[in-house]
Protein backbone atom coordinates (compact mmCIF):
# COMPACT_ATOMS: atom_id res chain seq x y z
CA UNK A 1 0.00 0.00 0.00
CA UNK A 2 2.92 2.57 1.16
CA UNK A 3 4.31 2.00 -2.58
CA UNK A 4 1.05 2.19 -4.42
CA UNK A 5 1.11 5.71 -2.62
CA UNK A 6 4.89 6.69 -3.43
CA UNK A 7 3.62 5.80 -7.00
CA UNK A 8 1.23 7.70 -7.45
CA UNK A 9 2.44 10.77 -5.40
CA UNK A 10 5.91 10.28 -7.75
CA UNK A 11 3.12 10.40 -11.23
CA UNK A 12 0.68 13.62 -9.67
CA UNK A 13 4.13 15.49 -9.09
CA UNK A 14 5.75 14.74 -12.60
CA UNK A 15 1.91 15.49 -13.99
CA UNK A 16 1.84 19.06 -12.50
CA UNK A 17 5.57 20.01 -13.45
CA UNK A 18 4.51 19.51 -17.19
CA UNK A 19 1.11 21.57 -15.60
CA UNK A 20 2.98 24.57 -14.01
CA UNK A 21 5.45 24.70 -17.30
CA UNK A 22 2.78 25.15 -19.45
CA UNK A 23 1.30 27.78 -17.53
CA UNK A 24 4.24 29.80 -17.62
CA UNK A 25 5.16 29.14 -21.58
CA UNK A 26 1.64 29.68 -22.67
CA UNK A 27 0.14 32.18 -20.51
CA UNK A 28 1.88 35.64 -21.37
CA UNK A 29 0.82 37.00 -17.40
CA UNK A 30 2.85 34.54 -16.48
CA UNK A 31 6.21 36.04 -17.95
CA UNK A 32 9.03 37.03 -15.26
CA UNK A 33 6.17 34.81 -12.58
CA UNK A 34 8.42 31.94 -10.74
CA UNK A 35 6.19 28.76 -10.92
CA UNK A 36 5.71 28.73 -6.96
CA UNK A 37 3.43 32.17 -7.76
CA UNK A 38 1.70 30.00 -10.20
CA UNK A 39 1.12 27.10 -7.93
CA UNK A 40 -0.10 29.85 -5.54
CA UNK A 41 -2.42 32.02 -7.95
CA UNK A 42 -3.47 30.42 -11.24
CA UNK A 43 -6.97 29.09 -10.46
CA UNK A 44 -6.54 26.75 -13.61
CA UNK A 45 -3.49 25.32 -12.20
CA UNK A 46 -5.33 24.82 -9.18
CA UNK A 47 -8.18 23.08 -10.85
CA UNK A 48 -5.56 20.79 -12.36
CA UNK A 49 -3.68 20.08 -9.49
CA UNK A 50 -6.92 18.86 -7.56
CA UNK A 51 -8.14 16.87 -10.37
CA UNK A 52 -4.39 14.91 -10.51
CA UNK A 53 -5.29 13.98 -6.81
CA UNK A 54 -9.07 13.45 -7.56
CA UNK A 55 -8.18 11.05 -10.57
CA UNK A 56 -5.22 9.39 -8.61
CA UNK A 57 -7.61 8.20 -5.69
CA UNK A 58 -10.65 7.45 -7.90
CA UNK A 59 -8.42 5.10 -10.33
CA UNK A 60 -7.03 3.35 -7.15
CA UNK A 61 -10.69 2.91 -5.77
CA UNK A 62 -10.47 5.50 -2.97
CA UNK A 63 -14.47 6.04 -2.23
CA UNK A 64 -15.93 9.60 -1.73
CA UNK A 65 -12.97 11.82 -1.33
CA UNK A 66 -12.57 12.00 -5.32
CA UNK A 67 -15.65 13.64 -5.43
CA UNK A 68 -15.29 15.66 -2.49
CA UNK A 69 -12.43 17.13 -3.87
CA UNK A 70 -13.55 17.56 -7.22
CA UNK A 71 -16.84 19.60 -5.37
CA UNK A 72 -14.09 21.48 -3.30
CA UNK A 73 -12.26 22.94 -6.32
CA UNK A 74 -15.21 23.86 -8.32
CA UNK A 75 -16.47 25.68 -5.22
CA UNK A 76 -12.56 27.70 -5.22
CA UNK A 77 -12.02 27.87 -8.64
CA UNK A 78 -15.27 27.91 -10.80
CA UNK A 79 -13.79 24.30 -12.77
CA UNK A 80 -15.56 21.10 -12.66
CA UNK A 81 -13.68 18.23 -13.81
CA UNK A 82 -15.20 14.84 -12.54
CA UNK A 83 -12.48 12.92 -10.96
CA UNK A 84 -12.82 10.25 -14.17
CA UNK A 85 -11.94 12.27 -16.57
CA UNK A 86 -8.74 11.50 -18.24
CA UNK A 87 -6.09 14.10 -19.11
CA UNK A 88 -2.50 14.30 -20.30
CA UNK A 89 0.37 15.66 -19.49
CA UNK A 90 0.47 19.82 -20.02
CA UNK A 91 -2.78 20.78 -19.74
CA UNK A 92 -3.34 24.55 -19.05
CA UNK A 93 -6.77 26.18 -18.45
CA UNK A 94 -6.57 29.94 -18.54
CA UNK A 95 -8.59 31.64 -16.41
CA UNK A 96 -10.68 28.65 -15.96
CA UNK A 97 -14.38 29.83 -14.46
CA UNK A 98 -16.89 27.92 -16.05
CA UNK A 99 -15.21 25.26 -17.33
CA UNK A 100 -16.85 21.64 -17.30
CA UNK A 101 -15.08 18.48 -18.11
CA UNK A 102 -17.87 15.27 -18.12
CA UNK A 103 -17.15 12.19 -16.61
CA UNK A 104 -15.89 10.21 -19.50
CA UNK A 105 -13.97 12.98 -21.39
CA UNK A 106 -10.20 12.31 -22.52
CA UNK A 107 -7.95 14.76 -22.77
CA UNK A 108 -4.41 14.47 -24.68
CA UNK A 109 -1.21 16.19 -23.68
CA UNK A 110 -0.82 19.97 -23.80
CA UNK A 111 -4.24 21.35 -24.58
CA UNK A 112 -5.53 24.92 -24.08
CA UNK A 113 -8.53 25.43 -22.90
CA UNK A 114 -10.27 28.69 -21.90
CA UNK A 115 -13.09 30.06 -19.47
CA UNK A 116 -16.53 28.48 -20.38
CA UNK A 117 -15.50 25.62 -21.90
CA UNK A 118 -17.74 22.53 -21.85
CA UNK A 119 -17.04 18.85 -22.78
CA UNK A 120 -20.25 17.60 -21.95
CA UNK A 121 -22.62 14.97 -23.40
CA UNK A 122 -25.74 14.99 -24.95
CA UNK A 123 -28.20 12.56 -23.42
CA UNK A 124 -28.36 10.14 -20.72
CA UNK A 125 -27.21 6.76 -21.77
CA UNK A 126 -24.42 5.40 -20.14
CA UNK A 127 -20.97 4.35 -21.76
CA UNK A 128 -18.67 6.81 -23.69
CA UNK A 129 -20.51 10.03 -24.19
CA UNK A 130 -18.02 12.54 -23.73
CA UNK A 131 -15.41 13.77 -26.14
CA UNK A 132 -11.95 13.03 -26.65
CA UNK A 133 -9.59 15.98 -27.19
CA UNK A 134 -6.43 15.07 -29.15
CA UNK A 135 -2.60 16.31 -28.76
CA UNK A 136 -1.53 20.18 -28.57
CA UNK A 137 -5.80 21.20 -28.59
CA UNK A 138 -6.71 24.73 -28.07
CA UNK A 139 -10.47 25.54 -27.05
CA UNK A 140 -11.81 29.16 -27.30
CA UNK A 141 -13.87 30.63 -24.42
CA UNK A 142 -17.17 29.82 -24.42
CA UNK A 143 -16.57 26.63 -26.81
CA UNK A 144 -19.08 23.50 -26.10
CA UNK A 145 -17.78 20.04 -27.30
CA UNK A 146 -20.92 17.74 -27.20
CA UNK A 147 -20.95 13.88 -27.35
CA UNK A 148 -18.54 11.05 -27.82
CA UNK A 149 -17.04 12.92 -30.69
CA UNK A 150 -13.14 12.93 -31.69
CA UNK A 151 -10.64 16.03 -31.93
CA UNK A 152 -7.45 15.68 -33.98
CA UNK A 153 -4.75 16.61 -32.54
CA UNK A 154 -3.86 20.22 -33.00
CA UNK A 155 -7.05 21.48 -34.01
CA UNK A 156 -8.33 24.89 -32.89
CA UNK A 157 -11.89 25.70 -31.53
CA UNK A 158 -13.36 29.16 -32.19
CA UNK A 159 -14.38 31.05 -29.04
CA UNK A 160 -18.50 30.10 -28.37
CA UNK A 161 -18.69 27.54 -31.32
CA UNK A 162 -20.84 24.40 -30.86
CA UNK A 163 -19.23 21.29 -31.71
CA UNK A 164 -21.06 18.05 -31.94
CA UNK A 165 -19.34 16.29 -34.83
CA UNK A 166 -15.56 14.98 -35.24
CA UNK A 167 -13.13 17.38 -35.95
CA UNK A 168 -9.96 16.56 -38.60
CA UNK A 169 -6.41 17.17 -37.22
CA UNK A 170 -5.38 20.02 -37.99
CA UNK A 171 -8.77 22.00 -38.31
CA UNK A 172 -9.79 25.06 -37.10
CA UNK A 173 -13.28 25.14 -36.55
CA UNK A 174 -16.03 28.00 -35.52
CA UNK A 175 -19.23 28.33 -35.42
CA UNK A 176 -22.59 26.84 -34.44
CA UNK A 177 -22.86 24.30 -35.59
CA UNK A 178 -19.28 24.03 -35.44
CA UNK A 179 -17.60 23.69 -39.15
CA UNK A 180 -13.91 23.77 -40.26
CA UNK A 181 -12.77 26.85 -42.09
CA UNK A 182 -8.85 25.64 -42.33
CA UNK A 183 -7.94 21.92 -42.17
CA UNK A 184 -3.56 22.46 -41.65
CA UNK A 185 -3.93 25.76 -43.01
CA UNK A 186 -5.83 25.30 -45.98
CA UNK A 187 -9.28 25.96 -46.41
CA UNK A 188 -11.78 22.84 -46.80
CA UNK A 189 -12.69 21.76 -50.21
CA UNK A 190 -16.10 19.83 -51.63
CA UNK A 191 -19.86 20.83 -51.92
CA UNK A 192 -19.81 21.53 -48.19
CA UNK A 193 -16.63 23.70 -47.54
CA UNK A 194 -18.31 26.91 -48.63
CA UNK A 195 -19.77 27.88 -44.80
CA UNK A 196 -18.94 31.33 -45.85
CA UNK A 197 -22.20 31.75 -48.15
CA UNK A 198 -24.77 29.36 -46.53
CA UNK A 199 -28.48 30.53 -46.66
CA UNK A 200 -29.61 32.32 -43.74
CA UNK A 201 -33.08 31.34 -43.22
CA UNK A 202 -33.48 34.17 -40.99
CA UNK A 203 -32.29 36.77 -43.71
CA UNK A 204 -34.29 34.81 -46.17
CA UNK A 205 -37.79 35.26 -44.24
CA UNK A 206 -36.52 39.18 -43.58
CA UNK A 207 -36.19 39.38 -47.45
CA UNK A 208 -39.47 37.38 -48.43
CA UNK A 209 -41.33 39.86 -46.09
CA UNK A 210 -39.81 43.14 -47.60
CA UNK A 211 -40.90 41.48 -51.22
CA UNK A 212 -44.55 40.68 -50.05
CA UNK A 213 -45.24 44.35 -48.28
CA UNK A 214 -43.59 46.00 -52.06
CA UNK A 215 -46.28 44.42 -53.98
CA UNK A 216 -49.14 44.77 -51.70
CA UNK A 217 -47.88 48.61 -51.77
CA UNK A 218 -47.89 48.62 -55.74
CA UNK A 219 -50.83 47.00 -55.67
CA UNK A 220 -52.81 49.52 -53.11
CA UNK A 221 -51.28 52.55 -55.04
CA UNK A 222 -52.83 51.24 -58.43
CA UNK A 223 -56.27 51.33 -56.92
CA UNK A 224 -56.59 55.33 -55.13
CA UNK A 225 -60.15 54.44 -55.25
CA UNK A 226 -60.32 51.05 -53.61
CA UNK A 227 -57.73 52.80 -50.79
CA UNK A 228 -61.26 55.00 -50.53
CA UNK A 229 -63.57 52.29 -50.28
CA UNK A 230 -61.34 50.48 -48.01
CA UNK A 231 -60.93 53.53 -45.33
CA UNK A 232 -64.11 53.35 -42.53
CA UNK A 233 -66.41 56.34 -42.32
CA UNK A 234 -66.89 58.24 -39.44
CA UNK A 235 -70.53 57.98 -38.50
CA UNK A 236 -72.35 61.41 -37.38
CA UNK A 237 -71.61 62.57 -33.73
CA UNK A 238 -74.17 63.70 -31.37
CA UNK A 239 -73.74 67.46 -29.26
CA UNK A 240 -74.71 65.45 -26.10
CA UNK A 241 -71.91 62.90 -26.56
Amino acid sequence: MALLGVQLFSKVANEIRHDVTAAIERDPAARGVGSGTILALWPGVHAVLAHRVAHALHSSGVPIAPRVIAAGTRFVTGVEIHPAAEIGEGLFIDHGMGVVIGETSSIGSNVTIYQGVTLGGTGFAGGKRHPTVGDDVTIGSGAKLLGPIEVGDRAKIGANSVVIHDVPQGATVVGNPGHPVRVDGERPTGPDADWAHLPDPVADALGSLADRLDAVEREVGSKPGEVRRLTPRRGPTSAGG
